[in-house]
């Protein structure tokens, strides 16, 4: 599930892999053995069984005995650490609530108007120019701007958590990038322990959870991690489908944006996070004819489980029964903020360049590898050349709006070059602007 070959056509390897029933054995990355769930009713059960099936990866004999080495790509992405993602019971329950009141206190309103504007200052970048990469200058930039913003992270630290979360999601170095995210993450605590701020990691340290800085750092990786990568495939997965799609193209130019319509079918078909959800049976486990060893990993393919044949319908407009957010007590708390941030920087590009289109066939665009996101590698559009709206001290340059007062600007609110493709260097020096 890791070469090229899986991420130009999953569906086609899902296919083969149904014929070994609703679970399937696969490997992750050279010498990483898992269990992947492929049937939707399979990966409800797994989803909603937490007395039997954990989600805690200290449980992982391989990973424990040496089997699976610590260098593995794999392994930042799925090993133990103190947050929400990787805990059971009553801890579960602790570092959950800290997160879901701590969003609670973003307001939906103020976070639409900071999407809007950032989105018009990266097309105000690419307008004049009729053509742009949509993944690497617009989908993937935008999430950054947000949730810099949203955690109150100072510019010189953004620069470093970018490049120890491209690190982690496409397992370069990934041993590495984690180590350089998590040194990161506890400046960001020191700095907002010594100087609270109205943003998320304030918030989060002063929830009476009583967090302590190690799991300050894991609860910021998990959701800086959710809200980043899987953000950025969310709207470009659902700009493509629009672009590409004639259920949806078509009623692009009567005026119609069916974007709703549109994210429904990507969090049904292409999810951001195609392949997941990693739990461990607590003991030895018989499900549908097949043995379920105590520790060994089962990955929730989200993507499969959607597209299960034995689900009844194919309606998906307004059907959100889909599994993209995961299900049971595990399942993401940050749905309807996340939904909101695709929706509106898909509208507003759409509103702002009405007639964009694809510069190369839908079907020669080129996936990235990794056996857990569903991540287009570019997304190249033309588009007749359309004028600015904002300057410098325009409304894409405005103070920021209450919910976020004292958070410092994101790196990239002043200057917003083209991100390049092809390693953490170019992403660095793009980062920078140089």
């Amino acid at each position: 599930m890791y070469g090229p070959g899986f991420a130009a056509d999953p569906s086609a390897v899902y296919r083969k892999l149904r014929q070994h029933g609703p679970t399937a054995p696969v490997e992750l990355a050279p010498g990483v053995r898992a269990t992947l769930i492929t049937g939707y009713e399979a990966a409800l059960h797994v989803l909603r069984s937490p007395e039997i099936f954990s989600k805690d990866p200290r449980r992982w004999r391989d990973l424990a005995e040496g089997t699976v080495p610590m260098d593995s790509p794999v392994v930042p992405m799925m090993m133990y650490r103190p947050n929400a993602l990787f805990t059971d019971g009553e801890e579960h329950r602790r570092l959950r609530g800290a997160i879901t009141d701590s969003l609670a206190r973003v307001e939906p309103n103020t976070l639409r108007g900071y999407v809007e504007r950032s989105a018009d200052t990266l097309i105000d970048r690419i307008a004049p120019r009729g053509g742009a990469d949509l993944l690497g200058e617009y989908a993937q930039v935008l999430p950054l701007l947000v949730f810099n913003r949203l955690f109150g992270c100072p510019p010189d630290l953004g620069e470093r958590l970018v490049e120890g979360m491209s690190g982690i999601f496409d397992g370069v170095d990934a041993e590495k990038a984690n180590e350089l995210l998590t040194m990161t993450l506890l400046d960001l605590v020191a700095l907002k322990r010594a100087q609270p701020a109205q943003d998320m990691t304030s918030w989060l340290l002063a929830h009476p959870a009583g967090l302590g800085d190690e799991e300050m750092v894991h609860e910021l990786v998990v959701l800086m991690g959710a809200g980043t990568e899987p953000q950025q495939n969310l709207i470009a997965n659902g700009l493509r489908l629009l672009l590409s799609d004639d259920r949806f193209a078509g009623s692009l130019g009567g005026g119609s944006l069916p974007v709703e319509d549109a994210l429904d079918e990507v969090l049904w078909t292409d999810p951001p996070m195609a392949n997941y959800a990693v739990h461990y049976p607590v003991r030895d486990v018989m499900y549908e004819g097949r043995l379920l060893r105590a520790g060994d990993p089962l990955v929730v393919s989200l993507a499969a489980a959607n597209t299960d044949p034995a689900l009844t319908t194919d309606q998906r407009a307004g059907n959100r029964a889909h599994l993209a957010w995961s299900a049971g007590p595990h399942n993401c708390p940050a749905q309807s903020p996340a939904r909101l941030i695709a929706a509106v920087a898909v509208e507003k590009l759409l509103d702002r360049l009405p007639d964009v289109e694809l510069t190369v066939p839908v079907d020669e665009l080129v996936w990235r590898p990794g056996p857990f996101h569903r991540a287009l590698a570019s997304l190249p559009v033309r588009f007749p050349p359309a004028d600015v709206v904002g300057s410098r001290g325009s409304a894409s340059y405005a103070p920021p709006p209450p919910a976020f007062t004292g958070a410092p600007e994101s790196p990239l609110a002043s200057a917003v070059p083209t991100r390049p493709t092809g390693g953490w260097a170019r992403l660095k020096a793009w980062w920078r602007g140089e």
